[in-house]
């Protein structure tokens, strides 16, 4: 059943007369999934099972707005997720937990029109602020966005055999680790049951603790695994039985997705997480994928986006887009003392706790 709602406005940024805009449900319009599976600039980001996910874990309400009436095909579409909290704010956000969301377009223009709803909703002081997340299209000057956070998007083409991407990798940081992993005899595991998933979730704990941030909840990755079923993947290494890394995938129309990785990292020079990656490139190419999505970087985190190239992965700008921007971010100098302080001493249950309650906050 279509749900959807005409929301003729007056434009804010001095376009020509009144912009009919309309918004609908992407989990109730069959015609958000159509448009998601045939345009080119769809993601996994934009599927019904991650916006099912999000709605699920986290209880965002994912939104359309679109030009295209009720009752005919979606020509056009930008989703987002209302975010309200009393921690941080409501704010639109597209979309919260995603690397990158696109907006989908037949032209570029188009996007000034599916915005000028939500920047309405914004000067009127409903939302504290609205977020884009692109990768190619940009935001005209009269909308009023501006570049807020940037990072590097990397991603790895698959056009070539697998013998030839395997000679493409580094050979010291990636395909001697690879044959260090078969010398030291890890193995290989994959799948969605609930032993595979305990055992990903606790090295997360550890990677996120190392990293200063408390982990994600774990309500997260059932929901993930709910609504993406054989499309997801948790990979784990083991030395003699015991788990030494993990990498969570997602495969989507040609490609498939690295989202989280975690390891033990008192076992990383066994290369156990460059045989999960070996083992997922493999596996898309056995299944004629074109592109391994490897996610973004921080532009400051210059070894992981080594790392990521190391395999031949091409990195890209990739901009947030924000109306207002907002000064600050939760980098901050302060921030940072504090969870240096606060995540090294802290017990785990009292962590995945704080992880739980501040991530519905956050996307």
């Amino acid at each position: 059943m279509s749900s959807a709602v005409h929301l003729r406005v007056e434009s804010t940024m001095e376009l020509s007369g009144a912009v009919p805009v309309y918004e609908l449900n992407p989990l109730l319009d069959p015609r958000w999934e159509l448009l998601v599976r045939s345009h080119p600039g769809a993601s996994v980001f934009h599927s019904t099972n991650w916006l099912r996910a999000l709605h699920q874990a986290y209880g965002y309400e994912p939104t359309v707005v679109t030009t295209s009436p009720p009752g005919t095909p979606l020509s056009n579409g930008l989703v987002f997720c209302r975010i309200q909290s009393w921690l941080t704010g409501s704010r639109l956000v597209s979309l919260p937990f995603s690397d990158h969301c696109e907006p989908l377009l037949n032209h570029p223009e188009e996007l000034d029109a599916l915005l000028s709803g939500l920047h309405h909703q914004v000067t009127t002081g409903q939302y504290k602020y609205l977020e884009i997340r692109p990768i190619a299209c940009k935001p005209s000057a009269l909308t009023g966005l501006e570049p807020d956070m940037s990072y590097c998007l990397h991603r790895l083409s698959l056009d070539a055999t697998t013998q030839q991407l395997f000679h493409r990798f580094h050979k010291s940081c990636v395909q001697r680790k690879i044959r260090r992993a078969e010398r030291e005899k890890l193995t290989y595991e994959e799948g969605t049951s609930d032993l595979l998933l305990a055992q990903f979730y606790r090295l997360l704990v550890i990677t996120r603790r190392r990293l200063l941030m408390p982990p994600q909840p774990q309500a997260w990755f059932r929901a993930l695994i709910a609504a993406f079923g054989q499309d997801l993947k948790i990979r784990m290494a083991y030395k003699d039985r015991r788990p030494v890394a993990s990498i969570l995938t997602l495969e989507h129309k040609r490609g498939m997705v690295y989202k989280y990785g975690c390891s033990d990292a008192r076992f990383n020079r066994l290369g156990g997480t460059a045989l999960l990656f070996w083992k997922a490139i493999q596996e898309a190419k056995d299944k004629g994928l074109q592109e391994l999505d490897m996610g973004r970087s921080d532009s400051s985190r210059h070894g992981l986006i080594s790392f990521k190239e190391h395999w031949g992965a091409v990195g890209t700008d990739l901009n947030y887009w924000r109306f207002p921007t907002q000064p600050g971010s939760l980098s901050s100098t302060w921030q940072e003392d504090i969870r240096r302080r606060f995540v090294p001493v802290t017990p785990t249950y009292v962590l995945r706790t704080v992880g739980k309650l501040l991530y519905g906050h956050i996307g």
